[in-house]
């Protein structure tokens, strides 16, 4: 009998805890289906409006005028107030917390979902002030000419003689000309840095600069491990490297290495390297059509830009910004370039960098749902854009893709080799800058900003600064404006282009020779891209696309064997 009535209270117990299990896959059910419709109406509301504020950057980015200035201000508050929703947030974090969204696919966008909104929980009357402040400072950079001896300068004329002048009175005025935009624009970036770090503040962070890396899936402290690491890694060979740039510099100025400056190095912020090597990148492009060499290239791998380029501004206009950028307007297939194109070998890394951009947008997933289809990370679209931009100044390259004879090709390669390697070096240390630079800023922008730029220029580039000086040269930089806290990703975006070139040259094409691959003329290139990189969009976190695409962790190692070991 007891026996009987264990059975009997056993089988009553598993009948409620099936009843227990069933109830509660039906309130994930109910959970999901709720989810599904919180998306739903999120989409209706979004799609339509980024699409909108999305042309509206473009065209201001282009025209320049005020007025277009003002609707794409009055478009992003409008996107940034839908996210700033404390009602929306609160469901958000209910789901969230709740635990009951598990379809893989909708678990991923409430994640994303909960970041944008997160990032966005500040006072409506801030928001609009953040926006439009920012908004302020850009149309000033696109607007901004600098004046040398009564002659407006662009930013290309600028470069062009700080990279072709040996005259150092010339070069000064030039360089200290380009500088006037972050005197201007100082003072209001330091009140959006202050707006910034209130809201994040505000938000349970300790600065705005730790925000931004939370909120993108990144954790601060490893990070600045990674730059830690790479500074070990480069210092030594950087600081051969400048002797030698200092020593043909001095030598091509007619002056003593000592009497170099900031000016000398060919650059206004020295984040690329000094042509110091006996190959002339621009004579392969100087009367080609670059535009019409990326496309080829392009199409011979498989990814067509034909339609990118029809819709793309590509060459200098009065009051348009100076910079390059790819837009997804729509995240269905609406991509579009800016770019001021010269036909030099600057211009010809920009093209295929942008369009890098371009081809990761366009052929992304359309089954995916809309909030998915963007790059794993920022720094991943970075990846290939920089991926393609090496290109430019590589031997096969220029020989596979421009049509340059293969003898002059063999005569330019170790030069190009050299050259590559000291661009490499040369923007890795200025990434430092920027990096440690705003991470300064917003632990601590009242310290004297103007000093602690120079600090760090001297200390990861090698450069003096000038004596006397105390201008607030770090606010001409326009990324540390509209491109917050963002640069770091430029950096980790050249490990994952160096990954990404072994693994297509080994695991895809089956080269047992590393150095040098064009891969033009190899559409399995397109294809593995498209399949392993483009497609999987965001649909899982970056670490796990990068290792399904490569096999591997995101590393240095592909890095350090390409660029640091000097060979």
């Amino acid at each position: 009998m007891k026996i009987q009535i264990k059975i009997a209270l056993a089988l009553a117990a598993i009948s409620f805890l099936a009843l227990v299990v069933r109830a509660g896959a039906a309130k994930a059910v109910d959970d999901e289906a709720a989810f599904r419709s919180f998306l739903k109406a999120y989409e209706e509301k979004v799609v339509p409006l980024s699409r909108d504020a999305n042309l509206a950057s473009f065209q201001a980015s282009v025209s320049g005028r005020d007025e277009d200035y003002r609707r794409s201000a009055d478009l992003q508050v409008q996107l940034k107030r839908v996210h700033a929703d404390a009602a929306s947030f609160a469901r958000l974090k209910a789901f969230r917390e709740g635990g009951k969204v598990r379809e893989p696919l909708l678990r991923r966008q409430l994640d994303i979902l909960y970041n944008a909104f997160l990032g966005n929980q500040v006072p409506d009357a801030r928001l609009e002030e953040m926006v439009r402040l920012q908004t302020k400072i850009e149309q000033a950079f696109n607007t901004f000419r600098m004046q040398v001896d009564g002659q407006a300068l662009s930013d290309n004329d600028a470069e062009e003689i700080l990279r072709s002048s040996t005259d150092s009175a010339r070069l000064e005025k030039v360089w200290k000309a380009s500088k006037e935009v972050g005197r201007r624009v100082a003072p209001d970036i330091l009140k959006l840095v202050a707006l910034r770090n209130e809201a994040a503040r505000g938000l349970g962070f300790a600065n705005f600069q730790q925000m931004q890396l939370r909120l993108n899936e990144q954790d601060p402290a490893q990070v600045e491990a990674l730059f830690d690491e790479l500074d070990g890694l480069t210092r030594d060979g950087f600081a051969a490297l400048k002797n030698d740039i200092d020593a043909f510099l001095a030598a091509r100025g007619g002056i003593e290495r000592a009497a170099l400056r900031p000016w000398h190095y060919q650059n206004r912020f020295f984040q690329e390297a000094p042509a110091i090597y006996a190959v002339d990148l621009d004579s392969y492009y100087r009367g080609r059509d670059v535009v019409a060499l990326a496309r080829d290239y392009y199409r011979g791998i498989g990814l067509d830009i034909e339609d990118v380029i029809a819709r793309s501004d590509l060459f200098e206009k009065p009051g348009k910004y100076q910079h390059a950028f790819s837009s997804d307007i729509d995240r269905c297939g609406d991509v579009r370039v800016l770019c001021s194109v010269k036909p030099d070998s600057y211009w010809m890394n920009t093209l295929l960098h942008e369009f890098g951009h371009s081809v990761y947008a366009k052929y992304n997933d359309p089954s995916l749902p809309w909030l998915l289809r963007d790059a794993a990370h920022a720094f991943t679209t970075e990846a290939v854009a920089n991926f393609f931009g090496r290109f430019a100044a590589s031997p096969s390259w220029l020989r596979d893709a421009a049509g340059v004879p293969a003898a002059e090709s063999e005569r330019i390669r170790a030069d190009s080799r050299r050259a590559l390697r000291l661009q490499q070096m040369v923007f890795s240390r200025w990434a430092q800058v920027m990096f440690r630079f705003e991470k300064s800023l917003y632990e601590d922008p009242g310290q004297d900003l103007n000093r602690r730029w120079w600090e760090l220029v001297e200390k990861y580039q090698l450069l003096a600064m000038p004596a006397g000086r105390d201008e607030p040269d770090w606010a001409a930089k326009i990324h540390i404006a509209l491109y917050p806290c963002y640069y770091h990703n430029y950096l980790l975006g050249e490990l994952l282009a160096s990954q990404l070139y072994d693994h297509i040259a080994v695991d895809v094409l089956k080269s047992a020779d590393l150095e040098d691959l064009s891969f033009a003329g190899r559409p399995e290139v397109g294809r593995f891209l498209v399949d392993r990189v483009f497609k999987p969009g965001m649909r899982w976190p970056w670490p796990e696309m990068i290792e399904r695409a490569c096999g591997e962790k995101l590393t240095a190692a592909h890095y350090a064997r390409q660029f640091v070991g000097g060979k």
